[in-house]
């Protein structure tokens, strides 16, 4: 081989060394980084724990997913039948019934984050809101209310909340 052709191969072979190298750091400059398992701790899902029950009807008073607390919508029933006194009663009662969950698996209410209230009339929306201010603290949790057409057992409200300790 000619001298010219050996120091071109030499050259060759260092370039194609260079760019395989520069290859590699490139692909491993853009690869996921591995977990650590200190991570793995705090990304892993917790399987939900369902807790008590429906009585006569199919479903769970609350949930448990980590530390979140999922409560089944409350309707202002006490002892079986539904409080007398209208929108104020049984807004009241069915955030007693709220408490008495949230107590009920070492929660309070100062930890509720969301509630939903659903109200058969809107109309009914100050009075509900009465209530709810005297029951619950600031700071309030975030809120959704929404008008239906129906609800359980002739109820005038449920309502539902979500609680993190």
């Amino acid at each position: 081989m000619s001298k010219t052709a050996h120091i071109f191969g030499n050259q060759l072979s260092k370039a194609l060394l260079i760019s395989a190298c520069a290859l590699s750091l490139s692909i491993s400059a853009n690869a996921a980084p591995a977990m650590s398992t200190t991570n793995t701790a705090t990304t892993a899902k917790s399987s939900p724990v369902f807790l008590g029950d429906g009585g006569d009807y199919p479903l769970s008073e609350a949930v448990r997913v980590g530390n979140t607390l999922y409560l089944s919508g409350q309707i202002g029933f006490k002892n079986g039948k539904l409080a007398k006194g209208g929108i104020k009663a049984e807004t009241k009662q069915a955030l007693d019934n709220i408490n008495a969950i949230l107590l009920k698996y070492g929660y309070q209410k100062t930890d509720i984050v969301k509630c939903m209230a659903m109200l058969t009339d809107m109309d009914d929306f100050d009075d509900f809101n009465k209530v709810y201010t005297a029951e619950m603290a600031k700071p309030y949790p975030i809120r959704s209310a929404f008008g239906v057409s129906e609800l359980a057992a002739g109820a005038s409200v449920e309502v539902e909340c979500m609680a993190v300790k």
